[in-house]
């Protein structure tokens, strides 16, 4: 059987694809409901509230001796608002790394006054004074400052809340897309599971949803009429800076990795994105090996899957 090479796009073609894709992607964020991020505002504003009320608008810190410390810190959304605090906030990584400890686990925290102590300790050093003055000149705050500090602070944990609940919403949809289009032009779906080798693959005709592909993650793998695979990767990205770490640091990098772990004659790597991209990225992923097809634009991606 001749093998069909996947398609190769010139620089016209990319550019009025990322054109196409860039004005979808702004009606859809012009056209967001604002709700969600007014709902976590309020949550959030009521989680800092409640915070320095139990520690005495942050002067009073628990240490690993008080059960108040361990209950914030088991608390997935008092521990956030914690997180918070720092300036910038800390991740919870980045927490584990900071305290030195190897994991947040409620049981973990339970056993271990100390590393509570540390934690504490992390969050208490790493506050950030401007919005939080009071805690530089040991004076007591005023309701403006009190209150001004907790605005700051929630607005920050809901704009971070909506940026991931964004990122999970968006992969969704584009993976849904994609599997309802496949199944469209009649292809199987079946369960996932690792695919250490091509043997363990989706057979031709078949396609499946996130899994193990060799030593690194798919969120599709298709099983082409040749024999070949082609695991392709979603990506949607919200500006053209993050789409260097979107395509070429990850949907790239993978691709060189599946090249190398299956070999060039058996696997198609693929990217399928919609968002803002760079076009010399764009330019630079396809040299690498990388197809691109786009969520807006199926069409080539199927005629070359049939």
């Amino acid at each position: 059987m001749t093998r069909p090479e996947p398609p190769r796009w010139s620089q016209n073609e990319f550019k009025r694809d990322l054109d196409r894709a860039v004005e979808i992607f702004r009606a859809r964020r012009l056209t967001e409901p604002i709700e969600q991020y007014r709902e976590d505002f309020d949550l959030a504003v009521g989680r800092i509230k409640e915070l320095m009320a139990r520690t005495g608008n942050l002067a009073e810190a628990p240490t690993g001796e008080s059960p108040e410390a361990l209950e914030l810190l088991t608390n997935p959304e008092m521990r956030a608002a914690l997180r918070y605090l720092a300036g910038p906030p800390i991740s919870e990584d980045d927490l584990k790394t900071l305290a030195d400890i190897p994991s947040l686990a409620p049981s973990r925290l339970a056993s271990d006054a100390a590393t509570v102590t540390r934690i504490m300790e992390v969050i208490h050093e790493s506050l950030d004074t401007r919005r939080f003055p009071w805690m530089k000149d040991g004076s007591s705050p005023g309701e403006k400052e009190i209150h001004a500090a907790v605005m700051a602070s929630a607005s920050l944990m809901a704009a971070q809340r909506v940026q991931t609940s964004r990122r999970h919403a968006d992969k969704e949809h584009q993976e849904g897309r994609i599997q309802r289009y496949l199944r469209l032009i009649g292809l199987t779906q079946v369960e996932p599971r690792p695919i250490p080798t091509i043997r363990e693959a989706p057979n031709p005709g078949e396609f499946c949803s996130e899994c193990q592909l060799g030593q690194r993650k798919a969120d599709i793998v298709i099983g082409l009429a040749d024999g070949r695979i082609m695991p392709v990767e979603c990506k949607v990205s919200n500006s053209a800076l993050n789409s260097v770490t979107r395509l070429n640091n990850d949907a790239a990098a993978k691709a060189d990795q599946w090249i190398v772990a299956f070999g060039r004659d058996h696997v198609v790597p693929s990217a399928l994105l919609a968002g803002v991209f760079k076009l010399h990225n764009l330019e630079a992923a396809q040299k690498a090996g990388l197809t691109i097809f786009w969520s807006h634009r199926l069409k080539p991606l199927g005629q070359f899957v049939r």
